[in-house]
């Protein structure tokens, strides 16, 4: 047998030595083809061209930008729960006057039918201002529906403090109203004669209730009366769990239906305009009258002689509950409106510049010019309804404070930036109007911890400068107006105080009057935060 050739050592050695260096090559090869692989995928879900156009958190938009933002692309960039820094404002931006809402989805169902055959008459006498008035009469609407009633046109509040003679159609379009609601509801504009002298029921329908309760108990007193009156309307609709058609309705009604009479409207419009002559503007909801802080009792920053002609206001307004207030603690838990000093130093926080053109939407100021002194010197271009107009063109609106609330309220709306100085009745409805308009910006001051800082600024243990602008910016990132859902209950509640912690419908009406889309974005949204 032949033996077997074999190889010198040093040459065997060699041989290895390549095989183990090709190995190495060939799996560094192998790895360098799947990094390019995974680098291409990237690039092709992230393109370099997109990044460009993402919104700039610190800018407004401009027209044609607003009109693109829509709620399915906020959705996926703003992730339904961040609220962006506020943004300097720029003359790009300006919304349409008196603008309509962007999408169509709170209309009915496809399985909504016509209102059902009318089993009597409602008839509803609201209480409070204008925006408690407005929500009242939209939660009435849908009770009508739920109960098959006609609804006679509502008679507004002209016994509440500011003794306004305001009828319905002086503060809204009636005939609008009425034809805006045919496919939802009857509404007549008296009560038929031949019931004039029938018996009523007067009802003081109970708060924040739900379908079973009107379906149920208030349905059930047609066996006996025709005609049914609510001798209350706020907060008499629950906010949460409602058959979608009826959340829908209730936002037809508030932002289709309850629109302002022609007159009131067309002086809005003017304001608006002669407003944005000065550029885009700050609407500044400045609640520094009189009547706010007599009922809440906050005297910070006003003589001893103010402060006792307000608790003698108090003392004297019998359906005002509550007489003895400890005006510090009212501030210190954040229940007090920012006086107009306070005021001043968050906006300067906020980064907005000195010549920021800044409407008040307020009635008289308490004390006048000695009040507003120092936000004037900060921010010279003050502007109101009675210095954008002549007391000629205001005369039909004056001596009725709805109707010059209502004045107010369009050019909030309309404002490129809306901020209320406390969270009343108008500013909760204003957020939910610019809400429902495409979250517009709305920025809503965090007092409780502003008095914390403006008290160390008035004891002179911090400067204003930047520290305190950053802190500002940063309290308030997220309290912006920007896409989330409305809040339920505060968690430990129970009863009533369960219902009245949770945030209003008409704050906030997302997710029951906007984009089914929408709404499906929301869910998924906050199920990947939890």
């Amino acid at each position: 047998m032949k033996e077997k050739m074999q190889w010198p050592w040093p040459w065997r050695r060699r041989k290895v030595v390549v095989v183990v260096v090709l190995r190495k090559l060939l799996t560094c090869a192998i790895c360098v083809i799947a990094l390019m692989g995974l680098l291409s995928v990237r690039v092709h879900v992230f393109p370099s061209s997109k990044v460009s156009d993402l919104t700039d958190p610190y800018k407004l938009p401009t027209v044609t930008q607003q009109h693109e933002l829509n709620y399915q692309k906020l959705s996926a960039e703003k992730k339904w729960t961040q609220e962006l820094t506020p943004p300097h404002l720029s003359k790009e931006q300006a919304p349409p006057h008196l603008s309509k809402a962007p999408l169509s989805s709170h209309k009915p169902g496809s399985n909504y039918t016509a209102p059902d055959e009318s089993r009597g008459y409602l008839l509803v006498h609201t209480n409070g201002g204008l925006n408690q008035m407005r929500a009242g009469i939209c939660d009435m609407v849908a009770v009508a529906r739920i109960i098959n009633a006609t609804l006679v046109v509502p008679e507004l509040d002209k016994r509440s403090f500011w003794q306004d003679t305001s009828n319905f159609s002086d503060v809204f379009d009636e005939d609008h109203f009425i034809n805006a609601l045919a496919n939802d509801v009857k509404v007549i504009k008296k009560l038929p004669k031949d019931l004039s002298s029938a018996t009523k029921v007067v009802m003081h329908f109970r708060s924040w209730s739900g379908l079973e309760y009107y379906r149920d108990e208030i349905a059930s007193l047609w066996e006996e009366f025709q005609v049914i009156r609510a001798a209350k309307s706020d907060s008499r609709l629950a906010n949460n769990h409602l058959p979608p058609d009826i959340q829908k309705l209730r936002c037809r009604a508030c932002y289709e239906a309850l629109r302002f009479s022609p007159k009131i409207e067309a002086m809005g419009k003017l304001l608006v305009d002669r407003m944005r002559a000065y550029g885009p503007f700050i609407a500044l909801h400045l609640r520094y009258e009189k009547d706010m802080l007599a009922f809440s009792g906050c005297t910070h920053g006003l003589s001893d002689v103010e402060a006792e002609e307000l608790r003698t206001i108090r003392e004297n307004t019998a359906y005002w509950k509550i007489k003895d207030i400890n005006a510090t603690e009212q501030r210190s838990r954040g229940y007090c409106p920012l006086t107009p000093t306070e005021v001043g130093i968050f906006l300067t926080g906020l980064g907005y510049p000195s010549n920021t053109p800044i409407y008040i939407a307020a009635g008289e100021i308490y004390g006048g010019d000695t009040h507003m002194a120092d936000l004037r010197s900060r921010y010279p271009i003050l502007m109101s309804k009675e210095k954008l107009a002549s007391v000629e063109e205001l005369e039909p609106f004056t001596n009725h404070a709805s109707q010059m609330a209502a004045l107010d309220y369009i050019v909030s709306v309309e404002s490129d930036v809306f901020i209320p100085s406390h969270s009343g009745n108008m500013a909760r409805a204003v957020e939910g109007h610019r809400r429902f308009l495409g979250h517009r910006k709305t920025i809503s001051p965090d007092r409780k911890a502003l008095v914390r800082l403006f008290d160390k600024i008035e004891k002179g243990l911090l400067m204003e400068g930047r520290k305190v602008s950053n802190r500002i910016s940063e309290i308030h990132k997220k309290l912006q107006g920007s896409p989330r859902r409305r809040r339920g209950p505060v968690s430990g509640t129970k009863g009533m105080d369960r219902f009245r912690s949770e945030e209003a419908f008409y704050v906030n009406p997302l997710p029951d009057c906007l984009c089914k889309r929408v709404s499906e974005n929301v869910n998924a949204s906050t199920a990947s935060m939890r």
